[in-house]
């Protein structure tokens, strides 16, 4: 999943039936493991960037040079235990520079941490990187269409990565079943791939909204702090499944990050619904959202917002641009 220190850099804080897939696969299992990336990638990335152009991608900088020491980018986040951040962008997340993560956590005490590596930044001419080839063809799949995607948009953050993300899910399950074949191992691991994240996406949006029930509450001073961190962590239990989280290894941080790209993506997915499941039409029409969307500053002078980077001027942004895409649909329909 791209991750939110690409976004705070860049604003500087700011189904096949087991019957059938025996008799293709003989004895191999309906969720095979995931092929690494072959020393043939540099045409395989070509063949990917030939099928965005297919959806009506744009060329980009991105991967058109291979870093030789460059490994994965270390972010690290900090929020208190009794916020719960609406997203990525919420600045009650503190994002620091921590090359490790000891030093995330030496810095964050009693706060919730949330320290990952990510293998690439889209919108920055990202090389191809030694993490990315040392990745699953999923992974390296994914990686490539959703940094991609985002050199395509300029949208609120909030609706542009759960766009990208619907996007990539959609387009690297067409991508494999055209190169590969539908029946082909690569192809079947990549749908999973993407049916898993769809799904986990999903489920993100059901757990926050508990988790924003439990904090209103609390700042309605219904119950006590420690209450507060009690039913949270019944919470973070009955999500570490769904979510596919390490044990233990949930916080606010973690959940506001993904909520960045699963928020809007429910909406998002109608709107591809509504188009015909035609990944290419959704491109254009995001594409004309974007050329149509009301400016930034307008949206916060209308609703008296002075602080261009605090959470109400997120909110009301992304909600602006809802706005305008329940609009415009209609009109291609």
């Amino acid at each position: 999943m791209a991750i939110a220190v690409k976004r705070l850099q860049r604003a500087r804080w700011r189904h096949v039936l087991l019957l059938v897939a025996l008799l293709v696969t003989g004895c191999e299992l309906l969720s095979p493991s995931a092929p690494g990336v072959t020393e043939e990638w540099a045409g395989l990335l070509n063949e990917i960037r030939a099928f965005e152009r297919k959806l009506g991608f744009s060329a980009t900088n991105n991967f058109t040079a291979l870093a030789k020491e460059q490994r994965e980018s270390a972010f690290c986040g900090h929020a208190s235990r009794l916020t719960l951040p609406y997203s990525y962008e919420d600045p009650a997340i503190s994002w620091l520079d921590a090359p490790t993560e000891q030093d995330c956590r030496m810095r964050g005490r009693d706060a919730d941490v949330y320290f990952g590596t990510v293998e690439a930044w889209g919108e920055s001419a990202s090389p191809v990187t030694p993490a990315m080839l040392t990745s699953k063809l999923d992974r390296f799949i994914y990686l490539v269409i959703h940094e991609d995607c985002h050199d395509q948009f300029d949208l609120p953050y909030g609706i542009e990565e759960a766009l990208c993300n619907l996007i990539t899910y959609k387009a690297m399950a067409a991508f494999t079943a055209e190169k590969y074949g539908y029946f082909a191992r690569e192809h079947r691991v990549v749908q999973r791939y993407a049916d898993t994240q769809s799904g986990i996406t999903r489920a993100t949006v059901t757990y926050y909204d508990q988790m924003a029930t439990l904090y209103a509450r609390y700042e309605r001073r219904e119950i006590p702090p420690e209450v507060l961190l009690q039913q949270r962590a019944l919470i973070f239990q009955a999500a570490e499944k769904p979510l596919a989280w390490p044990p233990g290894d949930y916080n606010n941080v973690r959940l506001a990050n993904h909520m960045t790209y699963s928020r809007h993506f429910p909406l998002l997915e109608s709107v591809l619904e509504k188009l015909g499941r035609d990944t290419a039409r959704t491109v254009a029409f995001f594409k004309r959202v974007d050329a149509i969307k009301p400016p930034r500053a307008a949206v916060l002078a209308r609703h008296g917002i002075a602080d261009e980077y605090g959470v109400e001027a997120v909110r009301a942004y992304e909600a602006a641009v809802v706005e305008t895409i329940n609009a415009a649909l209609p009109e291609v329909l």
